[in-house]
């Protein structure tokens, strides 16, 4: 038993570092009023997400609203983002239709507290700190990206349509633009870019002042007044269902365990990449990617058990979280507070809202979204980084977020082993008799390096050395440039200058050394550091020429076998058939 608490007390450390702290709540003192206001309009925006979403997944709209409060209120309170808005996303919901599908109700809660334990699980493996890993070009292209995505789907709103179809998110956008031209009905559209211009104009010239919420609040009293038709929220689902694990079923966990892992991987990606854009958008804010995997796991643990959805971090409530002015946890907080008391209390006035005023916002959101200047600088900076921008940015648009990312990421890994392994450097070096792999000769020892180069040229030894790692990425360059080296008796392959080394690698070395040997040449290899050489013991790479004696910490060890090899004593033939092969 003790150890077994031994064992555990790692872990158990590493769950107390991921809770909530008293400094969580330092910011909250400075500015509690604009957090609230935030709050407030974030919810006014979530509100009609939540319910869509949920009707969207199946469960209905009630789920929406159970994920939007219950979800956002721990992962506010547990996250690692003070900025950041959970609740329902889209990208969620194309996940959790095909479960729907096939498992029924049931079968998306018992996912979902899944999902919730592999995050929490994350988490205590600190696998979030990797996120920091994401490459700049891939953030940039998937924020842009999803700005554009977020436009889309407020387009059948914003022009009143409510009946427009299709499989990809641009293709619902271009159904509605085709029905609207068709049966044009002008008030959604004006009344949509009158709150993103009200939003925008006020927010250039008074920040401080929620344009957002005051535009909201008057489109629905003029929608009120002069009785516009326009399509409005509705009639709210009255309360929350009380929490039970009825759902749970051990005997599904088998056939769950799959579509669990894929939704506990969507929800830390759309997190962690929306923690980064909310990073982006602020100024001094820095999550921690732990505990923002911790939070969403305990969000995730507490939805299912009141008829909840899998939820995640929604960059639109976010970035509107953010514009609002918001300054700390309070305003994701308030947020789940404020819809709270909504389904409670207030669901009847909040059904009149119209819902192209809601498209307003998000499409005022959207263009405040993108950092052009960004954009910009990353498109000048290099061609590589330019085209995973690009990219990651079509393919969100195109497709979906995790095929974008991975995308992205894909691509930028390539092009970066591409570039480090053409940094691959495979070259003839001046040896001098005195001459050590830790330093090179003084510009005034050229003439002598000359001379001693062309000496042992005559004694037909040679010296390459490597400068960088010598991985998959570019170990076969070596190879053709070193199976080809002519007229020479001896290869010194000076080692000191490899900063990394792969089974790839250490292979292809292996492959240069029989290939050169097949043609009568003996290799010596000098300056090989200890973790490499580890890998090659590992492969059984140069074990003859350990065997032999031919491996050497230093060149000029190196080169007086060489002349030993080349110039043995009488009687003593120590290259044996190699020194007969021809030159």
């Amino acid at each position: 038993m003790a150890a077994l608490l031994r064992g555990l007390r790692p872990a158990m450390t590493r769950v107390g570092g991921l809770l909530p702290t008293r400094a969580d709540w330092k910011q909250a003192r400075r500015s509690p009023g604009r957090d609230l206001i935030a709050g407030l309009t974030v919810a006014v925006v979530a509100l009609p997400l939540a319910l869509a979403f949920g009707v969207s997944s199946g469960l209905g709209a009630q789920a929406g609203l159970a994920t939007a409060v219950v979800a956002g209120a721990l992962a506010a309170v547990f996250g690692g983002s003070n900025l950041q808005v959970s609740g329902p996303t889209g990208a969620m919901t194309v996940v959790l239709v095909p479960i729907m599908r096939q498992y029924g109700a049931d079968g998306v809660l018992m996912v979902g507290l899944l999902a919730g334990v592999v995050l929490v699980a994350l988490a205590v493996a600190r696998v979030g700190r990797f996120a920091r890993y994401m490459p700049m070009p891939v953030i940039e292209g998937f924020t842009a990206g999803i700005a554009v995505v977020i436009a889309l789907q407020q387009i059948p709103a914003a022009l009143g349509v409510a009946s427009a179809t299709g499989d990809r998110v641009w293709q619902v956008a271009a159904d509605a633009a085709a029905r609207f031209a068709g049966d044009p009905h002008p008030a959604a559209p004006l009344m949509a870019l009158a709150v993103a211009g009200a939003m925008l104009v006020g927010a250039r010239y008074r920040p401080a002042v929620p344009f957002s919420l005051l535009a909201v609040v008057a489109a629905t009293v003029v929608a009120q007044i002069t009785g516009l038709d326009v399509a409005r929220i509705g009639a709210l689902p009255a309360g929350l269902p009380a929490p039970s694990l009825g759902f749970a079923d051990p005997g599904a966990f088998s056939a769950l365990l799959a579509p669990a892992l894929a939704v506990a991987a969507l929800a830390a990606l759309e997190s962690l990449l929306c923690a980064s854009v909310a990073d982006a958008m602020s100024v001094g804010e820095r999550h921690d990617p732990d505990r923002e995997l911790f939070g969403q796991g305990i969000a995730n643990l507490a939805a299912p058990l009141f008829g909840g959805i899998p939820a995640t971090a929604a960059i639109a409530r976010t970035a509107v979280n953010v514009r609002s002015g918001a300054r700390s946890r309070v305003s994701a907080l308030t947020h789940a507070a404020v819809l709270a008391v909504i389904v409670f209390t207030a669901g009847g006035l909040v059904g009149r809202i119209p819902l192209a005023a809601l498209a307003g916002v998000l499409l005022a959101t959207t263009v405040r979204m993108v950092e052009v200047g960004s954009l910009r600088a990353i498109a000048r900076s290099t061609r590589s980084d330019a085209v995973v921008m690009v990219l990651t940015f079509a393919v969100t648009v195109a497709l979906d977020l995790v095929t974008a990312v991975m995308v992205g990421v894909g691509v930028a890994i390539v092009l970066a082993l591409r570039a480090v392994a053409r940094s691959v450097r495979v070259e003839r070096v001046p040896l001098e008799g005195d001459q050590g792999d830790a330093a090179d000769h003084a510009a005034d020892h050229a003439a002598d390096q000359d001379a001693e180069e062309r000496r042992l040229l005559g004694e037909h030894i040679v010296a390459y050395r490597f400068d960088g790692p010598l991985f998959f990425g570019a170990a076969h360059r070596f190879l053709l440039e070193l199976s080809e080296v002519a007229d020479v008796r001896v290869v010194i392959l000076r080692m000191s200058r490899v900063s990394t080394i792969d089974a790839t690698g250490a292979s292809v070395l292996g492959d240069v050394i029989t290939r050169l040997e097949r043609r009568g040449i003996t290799v010596l290899l000098s300056g090989i550091r200890q973790g490499h050489d580890q890998v090659l013991a590992a492969l059984g790479v140069a074990d003859h020429l350990r065997r032999d004696g031919l491996v050497f910490s230093d060149t000029p060890a190196a080169i007086t076998c060489a002349r030993k090899l080349l110039n043995p004593p009488t009687g003593s033939p120590l290259l044996g058939d190699r020194a007969q092969a021809p030159i």
